[in-house]
């Protein structure tokens, strides 16, 4: 194989890219540099349905050349760009199988490479725009997949870790009815975390992102792993309904979704838009022969001392705040004034100085 193809293209593929760099996760804690990876995780399964299902199947198959693992690609990168409100730049550690010769596809054995998979997106693009560039830099990172990851790595020797490998997806394919027997002895697959309690697995891993498309019931699953060490079992619970919400978004809707930008896109679950609904319900009916202004005024000579406004640790009375929306209110007024003033004395010079052109003209 030619690993100077390879390492050419590894290293223009990671150009400028800070390896070191961590993605903005809504994580709860943070790990200290030093500190032991417990491997303590909290996992979260969700299935896509009958309908969400079909519907992602079928957008798959409408779309020349795009497989449901391009397609769950592109949804795990926009999600992303959403999750760490708006990073653009993304990179995420993929799982090859390394059976990259046709000679290699029947013989026994693990091949698995672990290669960089960046995506640099602009937040413009529609989804479908989205998915066009995640089937080339997929393809093309597949072709060179067969350099190993250490030779990736030792590119870049001025970066102390590579937190590409802290995040994971993995598009899995299965026949869940088919069962290999041999002999007595039933064959079953290698589970993707090893469980170690009701609510606790252990996974290399701090956010990994896992689809499986049961090839038999033709219907799709997610898992979502977060290490305890960095998020709370909550935040997991709820990084999986927008991940699920996102999808339904995207899939459950008219095409034309798919045509808008995707920073369009929300990750606001539906009990929080009621929240936010019900907070923003402000809604009060004054009589129509008093301004707002004045009803603040007359709010603030009722309450002085009551609390106006708050934002952190600062906050306001009314009687504050009306002191300083007086000064910033003479303030505009006196720049107004200005304004108005060298207006008017331009004015007034072109005016004169047309005046003095008319007397020249009537003096000929």
């Amino acid at each position: 194989m030619s690993m100077t193809a390879a390492s050419m293209f590894w290293l223009d593929t990671l150009h400028d890219y800070k390896l070191d760099h961590s993605l903005s996760l809504p994580f709860d804690r943070y790990r200290l540099e030093n500190e032991h990876q417990t491997g303590h995780s909290t996992s979260i399964s969700f299935d896509f349905g009958q309908h969400l299902s079909q519907t992602f199947i079928s957008f798959a198959s409408l779309n020349n050349n795009t497989t449901l693992q391009h397609l769950a690609f592109a949804c795990f990168y926009a999600f992303l760009f959403k999750l760490t409100n708006g990073e653009t730049d993304l990179c995420i550690g993929m799982n090859t199988n390394g059976r990259f010769k046709e000679e290699l596809m029947s013989v026994i054995g693990m091949f698995l490479n672990i290669i960089p998979l960046r995506c640099q997106l602009d937040p413009h693009w529609s989804f479908h725009q989205l998915l066009e560039h995640v089937q080339e830099i997929t393809t093309s990172s597949l072709e060179y997949s067969y350099f190993p990851l250490q030779r990736i790595l030792n590119q870049h020797s001025n970066s102390s870790k590579a937190t590409f490998l802290d995040i994971s997806f993995q598009f899995e394919s299965y026949i869940r009815k088919n069962e290999i027997m041999i002999g007595d002895n039933q064959l079953c697959s290698i589970p993707f975390t090893n469980k170690i309690s009701e609510d606790k697995i252990m996974s290399k891993f701090d956010f990994a992102l896992i689809i499986q498309h049961d090839l038999y019931m033709n219907q799709l699953s997610c898992t979502i792993n977060g290490s305890r060490d960095l998020f709370n079992i909550k935040t997991i619970e709820k990084i999986s309904k927008q991940f699920h919400s996102m999808l339904k978004q995207l899939f459950s809707f008219t095409d034309n979704q798919m045509k808008k930008p995707i920073y369009e896109l929300s990750l606001i679950l539906t009990d929080e838009k009621l929240l936010m609904k019900s907070m923003n319900n402000t809604q009060v009916l004054f009589p129509s022969l008093i301004c707002i202004h004045q009803k603040f005024v007359n709010q603030a000579m009722e309450n002085p001392q009551k609390l106006a406004v708050e934002l952190d640790e600062q906050s306001l009375t009314y009687c504050e705040l009306l002191y300083y929306v007086q000064i910033l209110s003479l303030n505009l007024l006196n720049k107004q004034r200005v304004i108005v003033g060298e207006i008017v004395c331009q004015c007034v010079e072109r005016s004169l100085s047309m005046v003095r052109v008319d007397r020249r003209v009537e003096l000929r």
